[in-house]
Order: structure tokens, then C-alpha cells, then sequence
């Protein structure tokens, strides 16, 4: 029976870490979006401190410019670490699926333990 409570732990310890993962998933993706929004701030004020707002012209701020390539980037990795969380969430209600089911049949093992 000993290896049954070994599965329970083993499954609520893969249940916290799944939770983890995700939580940090979404960290990060909260902080990839406010330096999106800190990058767009400069953006605005660099285009409106030299009055060229199209980033074509030849005389389009060069700070602007590499602003705007890396917020786009985080854009970019915004995405696919919004995939990840998805992957993620499935991940853990699997997981969490499987703590159910190995915590019922230890808590029923447990009563017929306690009947005999």
C-alpha cells in the first residue's frame, strides 16, 4: 500500500509543479507585455520629438526604429508563449486528473484498511 501513497505524492507534487510552470508562464507574458507598452511610450515620444511618424522615412528616429523591432518581438514571443500556456493548462488538468484518481483509490484502500 506504500506505493499507492508514493503515487498520491508523486501526482501532487506533478500537480504543483504544473502549476508553476504555468504560473510562470503568465508572469512572463505580463511583463513581455508592459515592456510592450513602455516601448510603445518611447516610440510615440521619440516620433513626436522629431515630428516623423512614418517608419519608412529616411529620417525616422533610429531609436524609434529598434524600439519598434523589439516590441515586435516581444509580440512574437507573446504568442507562442500564450501556446505554451495552453499546453500548459491541458498539461495540468490531466495531471490533476490523475492526483483524482490515484487520491480516491488510496481513500478507498484506506477505508478497507480501516474495516479489516
Amino acid at each position: 500500500m506504500k506505493s499507492r501513497e508514493s503515487l498520491v505524492r508523486l501526482k501532487e507534487f506533478q500537480v504543483k509543479e504544473k502549476r508553476r510552470q504555468l504560473s510562470q508562464l503568465q508572469l512572463m507574458m505580463s511583463e513581455f507585455e508592459r515592456m510592450t507598452k513602455e516601448l510603445e511610450n518611447q516610440i510615440t515620444f521619440e516620433e513626436k520629438k522629431s515630428g516623423i511618424s512614418d517608419p519608412s522615412h529616411f529620417a525616422y528616429p533610429t531609436f524609434a526604429k529598434a524600439a519598434r523591432q523589439r516590441a515586435d518581438n516581444l509580440q512574437v514571443s507573446i504568442r507562442e508563449l500564450k501556446v505554451q500556456q495552453e499546453a500548459a493548462e491541458l498539461s495540468l488538468e490531466e495531471v490533476q486528473a490523475e492526483f483524482a484518481k490515484a487520491a480516491a483509490i488510496e481513500e478507498r484502500d484506506s477505508a478497507i484498511r480501516m474495516r479489516a
